[in-house]
């Protein structure tokens, strides 16, 4: 028979306590990560290839564990991106890869006009998670992470976040649609349907664990 101990007994509780973090689009502070000249020349010679339109910014590493490392400003791929800042190269060329492919795509199916405008609440903000009790860092204070807010299309039909995600018609369709798409490009991905705080956007990034809501 084999005895256990006082601290066997500890450990095993604090296993059973251990779940899913109610705060997903988060991680805890950590070093910021290093940079890597290999990967950043072969992701800016991937968004040269797919025609985004970019600068590559300096690394900054800021207060309270804030960085942008990698980091590039795009503004545009394949339609004109609004509001960004500084934005993690792999990051960047997901979100490329999105707005070119399934964006496009589905403007074009579902609203029968391509997309000639993406509007965003930004990427790199030092700033703690919203919307749900925790103290932890966003993915934005990485540069890893974009929310998205709207669409114009090249009609000069204007689709946002807010406006049509509880709708029944094809904006809805098309928000959905491109969400769904999304989370086959990123790790996680919020939309309204996740909590109150992103009823006016889509949050993508690549950091964390794989969620999709």
């Amino acid at each position: 028979m084999v005895r256990h101990g006082p601290l066997f007994l500890v450990i095993a509780l604090l296993a059973g306590c251990v779940g899913p973090p109610s705060d997903r689009h988060a991680r805890a502070p950590h070093a910021p990560p290093r940079p890597n000249s290999e990967t950043m020349r072969q992701c800016v010679a991937d968004l040269s290839r797919m025609g985004v339109k970019f600068s590559v910014l300096p690394d900054f590493v800021g207060n309270g564990g804030c960085s942008a490392i990698n980091s590039v400003l795009m503004t545009g791929a394949g339609a004109s991106i609004s509001n960004l800042r500084a934005t993690q190269c792999p990051l960047a060329r997901a979100f490329a890869g999105w707005v070119r492919g399934p964006v496009q795509t589905h403007a074009r199916d579902i609203l029968g006009s391509p997309v000639v405008r993406v509007e965003t609440m930004g990427s790199y903000a030092c700033r703690q998670v919203k919307g749900v009790a925790s103290n932890k860092l966003s993915e934005h204070a990485y540069a890893n992470a974009i929310d998205v807010s709207g669409f114009v299309l090249a009609d000069g039909r204007r689709v946002t976040v807010l406006g049509g995600w509880q709708g029944k018609g094809d904006e809805a369709e098309f928000l959905r649609a491109i969400r769904n798409d999304a989370c086959k490009r990123f790790l996680t991905v919020l939309s309204p349907d996740y909590n109150f705080a992103h009823r006016d956007h889509l949050h993508v990034d690549l950091g964390g664990r794989p969620y999709c809501r």
